[in-house]
């Protein structure tokens, strides 16, 4: 009878801790692997807010980890627990250049792919006073002497694209790595180098202020909200960039709870509210859910090694 009555109250204390609540029942953190106030920060806030329209009465804590071209957040996001409470953001091509580059402890088998939530196309810029207009003066200018280009970090979606780009048009640039957007910006409208290789929503506000002149966009098509600008491919260059943030949990977080928070980041990506603020923010958001985000992420690897296997850094 004492075992009996033992084994009540045991039961009972663990009902009342909440190990069998349902999901969510706790905190849940959001990692993101780069600097408060940059756009995968905004992009994991706006989220957040959304997400609490469809959890009633779910917290979610923003935890950036920064460093290392986003490694220490994905490595984070890769070791936490897999109970579900953590969630993290990522951005390409950087988690799949760290694992090409051997510097990732993770691959992608380490992470429940949950889907895809934002694209930043990469651009091609000039300072306002160039005499650049196009890819063609560029590669013109390129051929003449030895010019600077700016890229935020090695392997990063910058630097791949200036790789490409240099493969494409038979040049090469003395490439600059920076600490990240903030010092391109700044060599770019103090006319400090002649190029840089940047995302859209970084240099978008400049060019249509006239302060910074945005000469080709890589992707297929022209911005609806840039229709000036013209694409490298219509440029003749057919070369393609474009950074995404993506979300990802733990591979070993059981099927019934990864289900719940595939089904939050479809609600979240399908309210006007989301869709009308990322918009203000310059975020265009870019739905690849699940199995279709992680085949492109597997390509991008493949991608990725080839450009190494030419130009390792």
């Amino acid at each position: 009878m004492r075992k009996l009555i033992s084994l009540v109250l045991f039961l009972a204390t663990v009902i009342v801790s909440g190990s069998f609540a349902a999901y969510p029942s706790k905190a849940i953190k959001l990692i993101v692997p780069s600097k408060a106030g940059g756009s995968t920060d905004t992009t994991a806030r706006l989220f957040a807010q959304t997400a609490k329209k469809y959890w009633k009465g779910a917290r979610f804590i923003i935890v950036d980890k920064p460093g290392s071209g986003g490694l220490m957040g994905f490595e984070a996001e890769a070791r936490s627990r897999a109970d579900g409470y953590t969630l993290g953001l990522m951005f390409t091509p950087q988690i799949v250049a760290h694992i090409v580059a051997k510097r990732a402890t993770y691959t992608l088998d380490s992470f429940k792919i949950i889907g895809n939530i934002a694209e930043d196309p990469e651009i091609v810029v000039v300072p306002a006073q160039s005499s650049v207009k196009n890819l063609d003066d560029l590669v013109k200018l390129a051929k003449s002497k030895k010019i600077t280009a700016a890229v935020n970090g090695i392997g990063s979606d910058d630097f791949l694209a200036a790789k490409n780009f240099e493969t494409a048009a038979g040049i090469k640039f003395n490439l600059m790595p920076t600490r990240g957007s903030t010092e391109e910006k700044a060599a770019i409208l103090g006319n400090h180098i002649e190029v840089a290789f940047m995302n859209l929503s970084q240099m978008l506000a400049q060019h249509k202020a006239g302060k910074a002149r945005i000469i080709a966009i890589m992707a297929k098509k022209r911005s609806d909200i840039a229709m000036d600008i013209k694409t490298a491919p219509e440029q003749g260059y057919n070369v393609l960039m474009t950074a995404t943030r993506g979300m990802i949990i733990n591979a070993k977080v059981k099927k019934s709870i990864a289900d719940k928070i595939s089904d939050l980041y479809t609600k979240v990506m399908n309210d006007k509210g989301f869709q009308a603020k990322t918009k203000k923010a310059f975020i265009f958001l870019k739905p690849m859910k699940g199995k279709v985000y992680r085949d492109y992420l597997e390509q991008l690897q493949k991608d990725t090694q080839k450009v190494y296997d030419v130009s390792p850094w």
